[in-house]
């Protein structure tokens, strides 16, 4: 049996220029996780709405348990309309007070993170009350596991006190290089370059692996102990980047959690990352050996930091 994810978060429609795929970050990393071998659980909240009954239904079709999905009856399915800006770059615009914003803190979600390997989580589903308060309670309810912090930046919510406090909750966080400048300023970093942020932030809040991922140009970890580690990115042909920091998680923790040294993990979750881009959206099924394939034939840049 694989190692237990559980992912707390958002479960939407994105809106696409030509029809709708079911999202949302924590969806697309347990599609990803399951594919890779792992045993994935999503945690999330739909409307009792006629999106709801058909994410529900999808889930099912990508092989991804509906258990811990609960049926709100008040607030609406979530919706993300999604448009492409010239460099083909994904920009997210998300609608606000829907059903994952009200995800309980149920007998069940704790029985599902107490029994977790390790817990994924994002800044989305902390813009309101109820979520934020059943996420402080899981990461408190799950001191053996694993917590994974994706922080990925959303226009419309950013809360310094929020993202401090799940910084210091967090054994694992990954960042966008394009986001660090707006980060440093709002927790009040002085850094020379990505490696120093890396550093500071690890040390002041006590990260055991900050992860950095740099689009086209790869990935860096900073290890607290280890030290830090680069993988440039891959020569290719991109699709499309839709769930590619995901891709690129699930395939990180897939070997960090199983043991393998931080350097082994980097590479893989590179090479997963990568691979999603030459695919259309988040959840084109390969598998591991499909990955191993890519890293034995793609070719890569040129180290750089």
């Amino acid at each position: 049996m694989g190692k237990k994810i559980v992912a707390f978060g958002e479960l939407v429609w994105d809106i696409l220029p030509n029809g709708k795929v079911l999202g949302g970050t924590p969806s697309n990393f347990v599609f990803r996780c399951n594919s890779l071998g792992e045993e994935g659980y999503l945690l999330s909240r739909v409307g009792d709405d006629d999106l709801g009954m058909e994410a529900l239904e999808m889930l099912k079709q990508l092989d991804i348990s509906d258990k811990n999905i609960q049926i709100d009856q008040v607030f609406k399915t979530g919706t993300v309309d999604v448009s492409f800006a010239e460099n083909n770059e994904a920009i997210y615009n998300v609608a606000p007070d829907v059903a994952f914003d009200h995800i309980e803190f149920s007998a069940e979600a704790l029985k599902l993170v107490r029994q977790a390997d390790c817990l994924v989580f994002g800044l989305l589903p902390q813009r309101f009350g109820l979520s934020k308060n059943t996420l402080r309670e899981l990461i408190k309810e799950s001191p053996d596991s694993i917590h994974f912090f994706d922080l990925k930046l959303f226009e419309h919510f950013f809360s310094k006190k929020v993202v401090k406090r799940l910084l210091k909750a967090a054994h694992v966080v990954r960042i966008k290089e394009k986001e660090i400048d707006f980060l440093a300023g709002k927790l009040d970093i002085d850094y020379k370059n990505i490696e120093d942020f890396a550093r500071i932030l690890s040390n002041q809040y006590k990260i055991d692996v900050v992860l950095i991922t740099r689009g086209s140009a790869g990935v860096l970890a900073l290890h607290a102990k280890e030290g830090l580690f680069l993988e440039p990115g891959y020569i290719l042909e991109a699709k499309d980047n839709v769930g590619s920091g995901m891709a690129f998680a699930a395939g990180f923790l897939h070997y960090y959690l199983n043991g393998k040294p931080v350097a082994e993990a980097l590479k893989f979750g590179n090479a997963v990352g990568a691979l999603n881009t030459t695919k259309r959206g988040a959840t084109s099924l390969f598998a591991k050996e499909d990955v191993l394939a890519f890293m034995k034939n793609a070719r890569q840049l040129e180290r750089s930091v």
